[in-house]
Parts: C-alpha cells; structure tokens; sequence
C-alpha cells in the first residue's frame, strides 16, 4: 500500500504545504484507522481517497493529526497530483465528492486549477482576546469559514508572533474557532499583491505554510477590493511559504499552483 508526500503550492522542493496521499482504496477504512494514520504521519493533512466505477471521479476525505476536516486545498492539489503524475490518470481533469461538494482539478499549464466554493467574509466586530493572542491590532476584521485580521502592512504579517494557546480558544463569528488568517497588500516592489498567513490551533495545526480554503475567503475580498478577478497571493510562513494565484467567479472560486513530488513510501500494513 503506497502513499507519497506531495509539496502543494509549490514549484521546487521544500516549498508550498506538505500533505500525505494515501492510494486510493475501494472502500473507506474505520476514522479511528485514518486518524491514527494522519496523525502517524503528522502533515498539516493526510488524504484518503476511494475509487468509484469513473475513472476521473473519488471521494476523497481529509484528516489533521487532531481531527477531520471539512475542507482542505493543499492535500486536494496533492491528490490531482499524485492520481495524474504517479499513477497515470490520463483525464485532463479529476472531480472528488466531499464534504464540501464536488471539487473538481485539471491541468494548468506545469500546474493544476482547482474549483472551490467561494466564501465571502462579513465585516465583524473584534473578538475579545484577539489583539492580545496575536499581538498586533488588525486594521479591520472580517468572518467567514474563519476569522480575517487585515493588518497595516506586509511587514506586520511577517512579524507576528501569535500566542498558539489563546488563539486556539478565540471564535468570534467564524463558522470555526480556533483558525485566524492574518492578511495585508504586498509591498509595492513586490511580485504578488498580497500576503498572508493562517494560524490554526483549532484544529490542531500552529500554523499552515499553504492553506487553499483560507484564500477561498481571500479570494473574494481582495476581487472586490483591487477590482479585478484574479489576484496573486503568497502565504509567508517563515523559511518556507507558497504562492496561490486565484480567480474569483461568483460563487466559485479558482485556485492555480503547483506541485512537486517529494517522497513515495510503501505502508508496511493496510486497514
């Protein structure tokens, strides 16, 4: 039973955000079997994928080493990745049943192309504790799957320096607690229009090097903002980080990136 570490959001090693992909099986393991295995492997996600009579269609779940998640865009990449580049999916694009809808990937270029639901945020209040567990005041707030900390500058993102602890109990008026994205325009000089980081203790992650359902939030924001539907993000996790070119088209949203193969291993053991 083989499983590969992919590099998603990336275009050479040791970039964008790690995720393991399990081959795709014909039946779904027990949870407690693949949380024990995500955790086992201890990537920001572990994905699970079951074949069904289309060749270019899986279900496909996704686990943290604390829990199972709804949405996930890195190991989604990882898994188009490894189902047309290792084992030889001749379909131009792959489509995977989730919990969030199908979410469906094709080739772009040297890169994939993913189609995601769209998740606006809402302005919001300052939730109470959330200047002092990131230690920066945002310039403003906003809410969607998780809560958005717009903060003065480039240079204030780069420098945060979160408490992990009081982070993970703060919600506001997200739909998740415990998961911040702390956002602001580049710097002028700069390749890419803004940058970004997201802080996820809630479901067991301090912080992610390249997350795709943070810039379904961001995607339409910053559409809205610069005027134009196609924005260039990079999400600066120190010594590492990804690029994340989107698309917003109404109530979907469109996801371009790269991804590189980095180990194939052979599980010595199956469900």
């Amino acid at each position: 039973m083989r499983q590969w570490t992919v590099d998603a959001f990336a275009t050479e090693p040791f970039r964008g955000n790690p995720a393991c992909v399990v081959e795709p099986l014909d039946a779904w393991p027990s949870d407690d079997w693949m949380q024990a295995q995500a955790k086992e492997n201890n990537q920001a996600e572990t994905a699970f994928l079951r074949r069904t009579a289309d060749p270019a269609r899986f279900d496909l779940r996704w686990f943290t080493p604390g829990r199972e998640v709804d949405l996930c865009g890195h190991a989604t990449l990882a898994s188009a990745h490894v189902l047309i580049r290792e084992l030889g999916v001749e379909a131009e694009a792959v489509t995977f049943e989730t919990r969030s809808g199908p979410l469906t990937v094709r080739r772009a270029g040297a890169g994939y192309e993913m189609d995601f639901p769209a998740d606006p945020p809402r302005p919001t209040e300052v939730p109470a504790g959330l200047v002092e567990a990131l230690g920066v005041e945002p310039v403003e707030v906003l809410a969607g799957r998780y809560l958005v900390a717009v903060l003065a500058d480039a240079a204030a993102v780069r420098a945060v320096r979160p408490d992990i602890r009081a982070l993970a109990t703060i919600r506001g008026e997200a739909d998740e607690g415990g998961q911040v994205i702390v956002c602001a325009p580049a710097d002028p000089d700069d390749d890419v229009d803004v940058v970004d980081r997201f802080f996820a203790p809630g479901c067991g992650i301090d912080e992610d090097p390249a997350t795709g359902s943070a810039h379904c939030i961001l995607a339409p924001l910053y559409a809205d903002r610069l005027g134009r539907a196609e924005v260039r993000f990079r999400q600066v996790f120190p010594g590492r980080g990804g690029d994340i070119v989107t698309e917003a088209r109404g109530a979907r949203v469109r996801l371009r990136g790269g991804a590189v193969t980095m180990v194939e291993s052979r599980l010595r053991l199956r469900p």
